[in-house]
């Protein structure tokens, strides 16, 4: 009683296992068909490398406008903490008396803010121009490698 038990879990992972692998093997030639799908690319290599220089051009257009328009935005959030900033030393200076410690510091503040947003704006900016100049190095490194 128990072999036969034995030999029915035995048939129950071999079929598993059957199907485990044919559905394996499925996948594998399926996706070793669409990495050769196009045989003409891979005869003519040099129109893979003209594609591929078109694309690191691409890329480093693509990079110039990314990091114009993250300034643009770095630059107007250091412009919209500073609005706030002086709006909130006005309000304060609205709502107290005219030359209180209370309305110095909120105008000591609002300068203070000011600087250091402008200090953190410059500094992202520079960090974004960094990061550009390294992406547009990379893909000039990667074009020289391949000759174009």
């Amino acid at each position: 009683m128990k072999l036969n038990h034995f030999t029915k879990q035995l048939s129950t992972v071999g079929r598993w296992l059957a199907t485990t692998v044919f559905c394996v093997s499925a996948i594998a030639f399926f996706w070793q068909g669409a990495f050769f799908f196009n045989t003409v690319a891979m005869a003519n290599p040099a129109a893979n490398l003209i594609a591929a220089a078109d694309a690191g051009s691409q890329v480093q257009g693509k990079a110039s406008e990314d990091a114009g328009r993250t300034k643009g935005f770095v630059r107007e959030t250091a412009d919209k903490v500073k609005e706030t900033a002086n709006k909130n030393a006005e309000r304060v200076d609205e709502a107290t008396d005219e030359g209180s410690f209370v309305e110095r510091k909120a105008k000591k503040d609002a300068k203070t803010i000011e600087k250091r947003a402008n200090e953190d704006a410059d500094r992202t900016q520079k960090a974004i121009d960094n990061t550009k100049n390294a992406v547009e190095r990379a893909v000039d490194g990667i074009k020289d490698a391949f000759g174009n």
